[in-house]
């Protein structure tokens, strides 16, 4: 795409096809062997504890001998796309702003059919 021997210059080459001038001298650095086994290993052990973050792997690999910090699982993790599962905290609050709309029908008998009207609005799940 970018041609290095063109008249046109590389900044204005890369403001046409819309990418960074910076992205055309940046060459990225192989992972080593060494990392890519690490990180194949901290896949295996996601799929076998999901649940699992970077300290908990961090102490499964070094209980498997491999010497390892928590920051590099975590940049490894991240690299992978790989996120522990679990309960975040306040999933429950609601945002700042939304109101709180008060309960109508407390109180109030219903004593007839078509005297009050629900309705649902949440999304219906799709069949896997």
């Amino acid at each position: 795409m970018i041609d290095r021997g063109h008249r046109l210059a590389l900044s204005r080459q890369a403001e046409l096809l819309g990418i960074s001038r910076g992205s055309l001298y940046y060459d990225p650095c192989p992972v080593s062997v060494i990392d890519l086994a690490i990180m194949r290993r901290i896949d295996e052990l996601h799929l076998d504890y999901p649940f699992a973050g970077s300290r908990m792997l961090r102490d499964l690999l070094r209980g498997e001998g491999i010497a390892i910090g928590r920051e590099r699982v975590t940049t490894m993790m991240r690299r992978m796309g790989l996120e522990a599962i679990y309960r975040r905290p306040h999933t429950s609050k609601p945002a700042d702003g939304h109101k709180v709309f008060p309960y109508l029908l407390r109180g109030v008998p219903i004593e007839r059919p078509n005297q009050v009207w629900a309705m649902d609005i949440s999304v219906p799940q799709q069949a896997a």
